[in-house]
């Protein structure tokens, strides 16, 4: 086994080949400007790192390490264009660098090229990775069309929510891990274990983030605290909040979620105060644990020594070690 820094720093140099000048311009620059503004990669790691647990190369599963991680960057240039979003990780998304149709045709471009990039294995792994992928991206999709949804909607349950982060940001990990086990030719017991895994750690890692972005710290975060607050989403820690709230509360909060003042400090301040006060924060926390657990617990049915499971387990515990 590698330690996570070797398998990043083989990945970002496969990364590097691979973005190219290429005509037309303007539909290749943005794809290599959005591959090049960094992230935390961990969805290619992964798939490197499965592929290593049943003792292959894992090089070999670089083409299927770099499929996720250029779809995943085609949802982010899609959902920027949906958002209105300016920024991308402190830069200047492609739609506001380039324009909106760019946007559009490169993202376009990327689904393709992360299809293309299967080709490179044989057929009885092309087929399996290929399945998986149709069936993960369309989940993903349905997973922004729910979110959409969600901001008109008042009546979102903590189900349909959970099904929801489940489709737009979890099944994307669990597929990650899968594929590396896929490449691996482990067996299907296995490559389910895998993705069941990957699918509850991920599930666990968006509850984070809604978590850390109304009590994070913003130095650590990485994002501005309290703008799901501003945007009035609806995250669990909204809809617990509901939940555990007496009426009065409860239309306070509601309220406040249906306002978009200038400053918005107020608001933030009184919206995290009903999070605390109701307990939704502390649900919140827990949900986060037992999501977590869950992938843990999956850990035990897989075919692999005692050491592997330890290596993974550390890696679930260093992503979920995010400073609150």
């Amino acid at each position: 086994m590698q330690t996570i820094e070797t398998y990043q720093k083989v990945f970002l140099e496969y990364l590097g080949q691979f973005v190219k000048e290429k005509e037309p311009k303007h539909l290749y620059q943005p794809i290599s400007y959005i591959l090049k503004l960094g992230g935390k990669r961990f969805r290619p790691v992964l798939t490197l790192m499965i592929a290593d647990i049943f003792d292959v190369d894992y090089k070999k599963a670089l083409n299927a390490a770099l499929a996720i991680e250029v779809f995943h960057n085609f949802s982010l240039v899609h959902d920027d264009i949906m958002d209105d979003a300016p920024l991308r990780r402190g830069k200047e998304t492609v739609h506001e660098k380039w324009n909106i149709n760019t946007g559009i045709l490169s993202g376009d471009a990327m689904l393709i090229i992360a299809y293309q990039l299967f080709e490179n294995y044989e057929v009885n792994t092309f087929q399996s990775l290929a399945k998986l992928f149709s069936k993960t991206a369309l989940q993903v999709c349905e997973g922004q069309q729910d979110d959409i949804d969600f901001e008109t909607r008042n009546d979102v349950t903590i189900v349909e929510y959970l099904k929801m982060i489940e489709y737009k940001t979890a099944v994307l990990v669990g597929a990650a891990m899968q594929m590396g086990a896929i490449v691996a030719n482990a067996s299907k017991e296995d490559q389910n274990s895998f993705y069941e895994f990957g699918k509850n750690l991920g599930i666990a890692f968006q509850l984070q983030d809604d978590y850390l972005d109304v009590f994070g710290n913003p130095k650590t975060f990485g994002k501005q605290v309290g703008g799901d607050i501003i945007e009035n989403k609806k995250t669990y820690l909204y809809l617990k909040a509901l939940e555990f709230l007496d009426e009065d509360e409860r239309l306070q909060l509601q309220n406040l979620f249906s306002i978009q003042p200038e400053d918005n400090t107020d608001k933030i301040e009184k919206v995290s105060q009903l999070f605390i006060t109701s307990g939704s924060a502390e649900a919140t926390k827990n949900a986060i644990k037992d999501f977590t657990q869950k992938a843990f617990s999956v850990l035990e049915t897989l075919n692999i020594t005692e050491d592997k499971k330890f290596v993974l387990r550390q890696f679930g515990e260093h992503l979920m070690d995010r400073n609150v």
